[in-house]
């Protein structure tokens, strides 16, 4: 009860009656010295309790005072939530309820955000599309390896000899037997003219009719074979004829007809080069019989 005292000096000041411990008027149960007495842990805990944010840099005076405050708050809302004879205001009540529900929903908001339990769902999502795009990568990956393999089949069946039924035209790989020279093993293999050496001073081989006649042409050389060693009539052995070159009496020269038709019946490879190291022309060949030594 508060009472009316008057003063020396004709005003009039209102003592209030303060109950032991408490410092807030009209709140019986709120006690800041109470208060005072708790942990900091403990005030912050309260605090949280009750929806407050923006604590963690007070200090414990700033702290009490708060607490105090928003208890004295809920204190005043209870007292205003009841009407006339005690009968509760429906309006007030609701509108009471409505700032409670919302608190909690912050606090559940923030606590929610660093539980482990609900951010495994979000984990789970997230490896989901991390697997769905692993899995697009991995599609085109597959293509590419697809296309690979049909390249290296379309390269090796292109490498792989080509069967010829004219005299005129030449079979692409060299011809393999069990006297084979291992000159043919480090030897870069010439298919078409548009083969080129990969560097000066190559060992090339080929059966390619084309390739021999540009090779020969570029040299002046005629073909030809050496006199004395025809089989049944046919040429023996294959060479030719380049003027300054390997000259000899038992060279004789022949049609190209003839040569290439001993070299496709008796198999032959000619083993040859375009160039020296220094990059001069080079008049280096010779025929490899597989079966035997040389042609």
């Amino acid at each position: 009860m508060a009472q009316r005292i008057s003063s020396g000096r004709g005003t009039t000041a209102t003592r209030t009656k303060r109950q032991t411990g408490n410092q807030t008027p009209n709140t019986p149960r709120v006690s800041e010295s109470a208060i005072s007495r708790m942990k900091v842990d403990d005030l912050r805990s309260q605090l949280k309790r009750r929806g407050v944010s923006g604590i963690s840099a007070l200090r414990k005076p700033e702290l009490v005072k708060t607490l105090a405050r928003t208890m004295r708050g809920e204190g005043g809302a209870a007292r205003r939530s009841t009407g006339p004879a005690g009968r509760p205001s429906a309006t007030r009540k609701s509108t009471a309820a409505k700032k409670t529900t919302a608190a909690k929903r912050t606090t559940s908001a923030r606590r929610s955000a660093t539980s482990p339990a609900k951010a495994a769902p979000a984990a789970r999502a997230t490896g989901a599309r991390a697997k769905a795009t692993g899995t697009r990568k991995a599609a085109p990956a597959r293509a590419k390896a697809t296309s690979s393999r049909a390249k290296a089949t379309s390269s090796r069946a292109k490498a792989a000899p080509a069967r010829k039924t004219s005299s005129a035209r030449a079979q692409a790989a060299p011809t393999r037997g069990p006297a084979s020279s291992r000159s043919i093993g480090s030897s870069q293999l010439i298919t078409s003219l548009a083969d080129r050496p990969e560097r000066p001073g190559r060992s090339l081989v080929t059966r390619n009719h084309e390739v021999i006649q540009r090779w020969a042409r570029a040299r002046g050389a005629k073909p030809a074979t050496i006199a004395g060693t025809e089989r049944e009539g046919r040429p023996g052995v294959l060479t030719f004829n380049i003027p300054g070159y390997r000259e000899s009496s038992r060279i004789r020269e022949i049609t190209w007809d003839d040569w290439f038709r001993t070299f496709d019946l008796r198999r032959l490879n000619l083993i040859y080069q375009e160039q020296m190291r220094d990059g001069r022309q080079s008049n280096f060949f010779r025929t490899e019989n597989p079966n035997r030594e040389d042609g």
